[in-house]
């Protein structure tokens, strides 16, 4: 990937439906090569999907928060399960340093929000959470 590829990916998180032509004026390409390019970007499994987050998606969510979770041993594949069988956890990533895991979370209410905490503190093989409430995003990248 290089220099033009990366312009692309750039302005297309900013707005996935940036024409091609406005594409190739903001990069000094033609308009063939960014279309040639963005295409080989979908083939090759860089750009998996163009897609729109709307406010309201943004805003329904009451409580949205992340999760750094240390696991106990060798238990991370069944807590990995059980993490992913929550409809509140949206994204888990493994980690390598301290934290095994992060957990991305969305709930409607803090009520619901506590009940969902404790039910992943009770998750056999959990052994130390830190839980980050997320007030404000300024920028999301797809």
């Amino acid at each position: 990937m290089d220099d033009l590829d990366q312009e692309l990916l750039s302005a297309l998180r900013h707005n996935a439906r940036t024409p091609v032509s406005s594409l190739a004026a903001m990069t000094g390409a033609s308009r063939a090569t960014v279309a040639a390019r963005i295409d080989r970007l979908v083939v090759n499994g860089t750009i998996a999907a163009f897609t729109i987050r709307t406010g309201h998606e943004v805003r329904s969510a009451g409580v949205r928060a992340i999760i750094l979770i240390e696991v106990l041993g060798k238990l991370a594949d069944k807590v990995a399960d059980q993490l992913r069988g929550l409809p509140q956890v949206r994204a888990l990533h493994s980690t390598n340093g301290k934290w095994d895991f992060i957990a991305e979370l969305e709930d409607r209410d803090l009520v619901s929000f506590d009940e969902t905490l404790r039910r992943i503190r009770l998750v056999d093989g959990i052994n130390v959470t830190e839980t980050n409430i997320l007030l404000k995003t300024s920028k999301t990248i797809f």
